[in-house]
């Protein structure tokens, strides 16, 4: 056994270097082509490198649809918020679309009634929908919309940004009160005489179901609109719904499969995602679909201890799906550990449904960062979850002979017991404060055996062996 101690550690320079020198050498660039699961760990994405790309980040509500209490609602600035996620060092984000013109937030404990605009439809009227303004025409598209979804991806990509291009939302249409009445596809809302709520129960749920082919050609209309739009930059994948109830599950299997089909004949493909369905639904339905990428809810232990990813789906964990608002710094590293890409509902500025911004959620913010820089440093292409290699449970490692690497989390810090023994040579050893953000080199281990490690600080720590020559 061989134990590392704090006198070794140079604190210092080491810290800045990492995030210093480090941070530039491994600074966001353009894609470099369109994602697709990484044909040897598919766990994750690749660009066409062979590279290994995870994806993390901080995503909010009005990325893209304007909502607030006004109305008009007030501009969001993209380009302030682009400088919020390279200030985290962050590389991806959902952008949302809201689908009715008005948020009620009294089911999100809040109180405000908010204004949601642009939509894809053009509102030219004849006669006023239900919110006072005129009509849509769901046979004429809003440029307004799609201006905006090509400018704010292509501004994302700029900056190294993946952009996931949400198509509908279903969580309102549940939930929000007054959701129905201001959506594009009530009877008093367009002036094509279409009629969303099948059943007529005032609720219009059956909008994401298959049980109007009418209201199912004005969407695939719509998102072949958007495949048009977005098809040739490389920084996209697509969400087909936030949230919508379970009886949706053939309707969102269905348009993946109409994405991959449209696709096809475009010049570039990009990946699908589906999201759990909330209220009722099941983690198995979004494995079981033809989706490259998932975000679960917190069933099976996603929240304290995610179960490590075996490679089905590309995994985005979202505190969206698992909390709400919330988590914290454990289970970003937690699910880093694990092998998934981890990401945060972000309250932002607070002009949605918090008042003021937030300072407590920073922790969160920053080690999204951190968990990309380590991304960017090891070869995560041949890496995967081996959770029985640390007695913490929580190892990322390329367990081999030739150019070993080991990622491990303690998140009750004390010591930690690593099996090296199929690594041979040495290994050369960093720990990394997650609470300070401060990473420092200690003396090599030789692999070949167990060995047993303690980081220099009390609380949890990051404990990174690397084996590669010429590193």
């Amino acid at each position: 056994m061989n134990r590392i101690g704090s006198a070794t550690l140079r604190w210092a320079a080491v810290a800045a270097g990492w995030l210093g020198a480090a941070s530039s050498a491994l600074a966001a660039s353009p894609a470099a082509g369109p994602l697709r699961v990484h044909p040897t760990n598919p766990r994750y994405f690749t660009d066409g490198s062979g590279r290994a790309v995870y994806l993390t980040g901080a995503h909010t509500w009005n990325s893209l649809v304007d909502i607030g209490p006004s109305d008009p609602p007030p501009k969001f600035d993209f380009d302030a918020y682009l400088d919020f996620l390279q200030r985290h060092n962050h590389n991806f984000i959902r952008l949302w679309t809201w689908e009715s013109t008005s948020w009620n937030t009294k089911a999100n404990r809040g109180r405000a009634i908010h204004t949601a605009a642009p939509h894809p439809w053009a509102r030219t009227g004849p006669g006023k929908a239900p919110d006072g303004k005129a009509k849509f025409d769901l046979d004429k598209f809003n440029d307004e919309y799609f201006r905006r979804l090509r400018t704010r991806v292509e501004a994302a990509g700029r900056r190294g940004i993946y952009v996931s291009v949400m198509l509908f939302e279903g969580w309102a249409m549940q939930f929000s009160i007054g959701a129905w009445e201001g959506h594009p596809f009530h009877r008093a809302g367009n002036v094509n005489g279409l009629d969303g709520d099948v059943n007529k129960d005032g609720k219009g749920l059956e909008v994401h179901t298959l049980t109007s082919q009418a209201v199912l050609r004005r969407q695939e209309a719509y998102v072949r609109k958007v495949i048009d739009t977005v098809n040739g930059l490389d920084n996209v994948l697509y969400e087909i719904t936030n949230e919508n109830h379970p009886p949706s599950t053939k309707w969102q299997y269905h348009i993946i499969n109409f994405i991959h089909r449209v696709e096809k004949s475009k010049p570039k493909r990009h990946p699908v995602g589906m999201t759990f369905q909330y209220r009722g639904g099941s983690n198995k339905t979004l494995f079981d679909s033809p989706a490259e990428w998932v975000s679960p809810n917190h069933q099976g232990g996603w929240r304290d201890n995610p179960p490590a990813g075996d490679g089905r789906k590309v995994v985005l964990t979202d505190t969206d799906h698992l909390w709400g608002i919330g988590g914290d710094r454990a289970w970003v590293w937690k699910s880093f550990a694990r092998g998934h890409n981890p990401i945060f509902m972000d309250p932002y500025d607070g002009k949605v449904l918090q008042r003021g911004p937030s300072k407590k959620w920073d922790p969160i913010r920053r080690s999204l960062g951190h968990t990309l820089r380590y991304a960017r440093r090891m070869n995560l292409a041949a890496m995967a979850p081996r959770g029985k290699l640390a007695s913490t449970g929580y190892c990322l490692a390329r367990p081999a002979k030739r150019d070993a690497e080991y990622l491990v989390y303690l998140p009750k810090g004390g010591s930690v017991t690593v099996d090296v023994s199929a690594a041979a040579g040495e290994l050369a050893v960093e720990w990394f404060d997650p609470a300070k953000g401060k990473a420092a080199r200690a003396k090599a281990v030789r692999g070949g055996a167990k060995r047993t490690f303690k980081p220099p600080f009390p609380g949890e720590a990051v404990l990174y062996l690397d084996g590669r020559t010429g590193r």
